[in-house]
């Protein structure tokens, strides 16, 4: 697809197509055995979902952003898109549908871990019709960032329709080889990496493995160990700043949006990473999802 403006003038730095969940979030010393009940913090309510979060990260740190989407006609969907709004995310193509806002309950453990259950709901009815009714504005923006909480033929008709795809294989599932080969980067954590390669090794093999299935580059953050990242000129490894972690919640996500964003400036990769490295461990110093992503006057320059 060849750019709208090849001056560079576009209207948008980056579209996020994905969901858009309330997290119900409860804070636990440590988390049930099958049958057993715990005790935990009282429920704290916050906006999240990846592609809502991988928006709100971007457009924090200065990025023009719009969400694809879609919430219901609910109280959960008005409060992501009042969210939203504060963050002057474009919300023009968040769409309501009839089932419930998406929810992740989420439990925090006492080192800031974190274990999630998605009821998507409305971001099931993400469909690729709302991708090609969508398709000027995926043509606004030089990146395009997806994730795996809308249906995947969804996800692989917005792939096919993007400049460049920042693709995060999150929740981890097996995709179609077309959707990796669209991929650049294709970003995943080590337990995603693990999971599609079908075995596990040094960070930096795993990612020649990775691009051996056909991404045009490779991403594998590390959490506390920093990230990887590899293309055709080789593998670098970019470490994290020493952080004391608070919540893991939305770390991902913060640093795929604003790796996004830094790729649409026109950053090489490894200098993408790198900042967005630094971007997820401001998140991690602070408790909740969006709550916690930092401006870019708060990104500590290395």
């Amino acid at each position: 697809m060849e750019p709208i403006d090849p001056t560079g003038e576009w209207p948008l730095d980056v579209v996020v197509v994905g969901s858009a969940n309330v997290d119900l979030v409860v804070r636990v010393d440590r988390r049930p055995g099958r049958g057993e009940t715990v005790l935990g913090s009282d429920l704290s309510t916050h906006p999240g979902g990846k592609g809502a979060n991988q928006a709100v990260a971007a457009a924090r740190l200065g990025a023009r952003v719009a969400l694809l989407g879609r919430v219901g006609a609910d109280g959960h969907g008005r409060l992501l898109r009042e969210s939203l709004e504060r963050d002057k995310v474009d919300l023009g193509h968040l769409r309501e549908a009839g089932a419930p806002t998406g929810v992740a309950l989420i439990t925090v453990g006492p080192e800031g871990d974190n274990s999630i259950i998605v009821s998507p709901g409305a971001n099931a009815r993400l469909e690729e019709q709302d991708v090609a009714d969508a398709a000027g504005l995926l043509r606004s923006a030089p990146v395009v960032s997806l994730q795996l909480e809308t249906p995947l033929p969804t996800v692989l008709a917005a792939a096919r329709a993007a400049h460049r795809a920042v693709f995060n294989l999150s929740p981890p599932a097996p995709v179609p080889d077309e959707l990796l080969a669209l991929c650049d980067p294709l970003v995943v954590n080590e337990h995603e990496a693990r999971m599609v390669l079908g075995a596990g090794g040094p960070p930096a093999e795993q990612a020649r493995a990775l691009l051996r299935l056909g991404p045009r580059s490779v991403v594998i953050t590390l959490g506390a160990g920093g990230a990887v990242a590899a293309d055709a000129s080789g593998v670098t490894t970019i470490p994290s700043p020493r952080v004391e972690a608070v919540d893991t919640t939305g770390a991902g996500d913060a640093f795929t949006g604003a790796l996004a964003w830094r790729l649409a400036r026109g950053d090489g990769l490894a200098d993408a990473v790198a900042f967005a490295v630094r971007v997820g461990a401001a998140t991690v110093r602070g408790a909740g999802a969006q709550s916690s992503f930092p401006t870019l006057s708060e990104v500590e320059e290395p």
